[in-house]
């Protein structure tokens, strides 16, 4: 495996490449090539670089959630009972098996995790805290607040 990059190792020519494919995913490379002013031979070594280092981790299609029955989304504090690693590890094996969690952080703060849930409405948020989330390992507490409307939502990265 190819050495990671750092920060530091993205020149402005590697930004203007990034900027372009976190907006415009499915662009060839000849019209990538074009918009950031490089050849095309040039501008897919510099892709292929940035993938192999792990810069770019991958692709997806961006699904809107309504279009596919997921007009609820919920964010979760969960405290845990404890602190032990056996306890955080088993915690988040399991979350990660539950489709409807698109993202878990560990927090620092009042609450140990931070969940982003989609539902499809507030009975199927209900059936998932019963079946899933009231069950992982170490819960003491959960608080799930329902997102009114969604302001801004990007993947894309700052690269200023």
């Amino acid at each position: 495996m190819a050495k990671l990059l750092r920060e530091d190792d993205l020149d402005a020519l590697d930004r203007r490449i990034l900027a372009v494919l976190q907006r415009e995913g499915r662009i060839t490379n000849a019209e990538l090539a074009e918009r950031v002013n490089l050849s095309p031979s040039a501008c897919h070594r510099r892709v292929a670089r940035l993938e192999a280092t792990g810069v770019i981790a991958g692709y997806a299609a961006q699904l809107d959630p309504r279009a596919v029955g997921r007009r609820s989304t919920v964010f979760v504090e969960i405290t845990l009972s404890g602190q032990s690693d056996e306890l955080l590890e088993a915690f988040e094996r399991e979350v990660a098996r539950i489709p409807a969690v698109l993202e878990c952080h560990l927090m620092a703060g009042t609450a140990d995790y931070l969940l982003k849930v989609v539902a499809r409405d507030t009975e199927d948020f209900a059936r998932l805290h019963r079946r899933h989330l009231a069950r992982l390992p170490g819960v003491a507490q959960m608080h799930s607040s329902f997102a009114l409307r969604t302001v801004v939502s990007t993947t894309a990265l700052p690269l200023d």
